[in-house]
């Protein structure tokens, strides 16, 4: 019993280890970084959620004149590299920054002294090959531009890195000021047909439910790519993203029953083994996008070894479609 409880101590400090480390890089990257893209000035806030990055970009020349984007990108914990696009254009207040949406991957540094960096290259959205434009940013204790995320990155550590929190905010923040919808509640002292102050004022935000992998993978087109003849033991499958690594991730499922998911596809193979005679005679694989990456559509390059033989196809997956393999013994 002593043993079994020691052995029970030692999981649960090895469970809060994990807990705190993943925390500790997640408050790392989380946070608002200034400096320059492009050579040209950015304030860059960044929250981390899950496995994923959230925040807004702000290209600016004045505090009245910049443009104001919807961030999205990831943080690869293997390689330090944070990597994230500018995906919605919120705010225009004009000027010459900002006028093009940019993707940049940036190695995340601890220079010492408390100083944290952001050094590396941008590239336009649309061209992400061309990876040219110099990133150097440097975390800040504090923004020039309040917005919604400020209460988010200022509570991270004591709640709001909560998924639902960084989410809801998410939805508030992509929304264009003028286009958000305000409900009044009139106190116990204000008729309706009185004016009501603009504290009284609750902001409400109209979204659609968020569809699980299942429902998008029954809702979309199943899209034939290609059919790989069965022999042998068994087969090996490779995924990998295809051409410029943007932040894709994929969820695959075999015959209508989810096989992995929340997959994001880098220039490394996430490889999978099938045993032959567990198969039937005749198989569908389909790849199924849970975000288009940087640049949709999100496509993949697979590889599939049987035997001595070794079969390639270009995946490519929309929110209306799915890529399809089939598998035949």
């Amino acid at each position: 019993m002593r043993l079994l409880n020691t052995s029970l101590i030692r999981f649960g400090l090895l469970i809060a280890i994990s807990g705190f480390s993943f925390l500790t890089n997640a408050q790392a990257v989380t946070g608002v970084w200034k400096g320059k893209i492009d050579r040209k000035k950015v304030e860059v806030k960044i929250v981390q959620n899950g496995d994923s990055l959230t925040g807004t970009s702000y290209y600016y020349e004045s505090a009245s004149n910049y443009r104001r984007y919807s961030i999205k990108g990831y943080f690869d914990a293997n390689t330090n590299s944070v990597i994230w696009w500018d995906d919605q254009l919120i705010e225009d207040k004009g000027g010459n920054s900002g006028k093009n949406p940019l993707l940049s991957v940036a190695d995340f540094n601890c220079a010492g002294g408390g100083e944290m960096t952001l050094d590396g290259k941008a590239a336009p959205k649309e061209n992400s090959e061309d990876l040219k434009r110099p990133v150097n940013l440097t975390k800040a204790p504090r923004p020039s531009f309040p917005d919604e995320w400020d209460y988010v990155i200022d509570n991270y550590t004591m709640g709001t890195n909560d998924p639902y929190i960084i989410d809801s905010v998410g939805l508030i923040a992509a929304i264009p000021p003028k286009k958000i919808e305000t409900v009044i509640r009139p106190t116990k002292n204000t008729s309706i047909t009185e004016p009501v102050k603009n504290e009284e004022k609750q902001i409400v935000v109209k979204t659609e439910p968020q569809l699980t992998i299942e429902q998008k993978f029954s809702s979309r087109e199943k899209v034939f790519t290609k059919e790989i003849p069965l022999q042998g033991d068994s087969i090996e499958i490779r995924f990998y993203d295809n051409a410029q690594v943007d932040g894709d991730s994929i969820s695959v499922f075999l015959n209508d029953k989810l096989l992995f998911s929340h997959v994001r596809l880098t220039d490394k193979p996430y490889t999978i083994k099938l045993s032959v005679k567990e198969l039937d005679q005749s198989n569908e694989l389909t790849m199924v996008a849970e975000n288009l990456g940087a640049i949709p559509p999100n496509t993949s390059y697979m590889v599939a070894i049987v035997g001595d033989q070794r079969y390639d196809a270009q995946l490519a997956s929309t929110e209306n479609s799915s890529a399809m393999i089939r598998l035949r013994k």
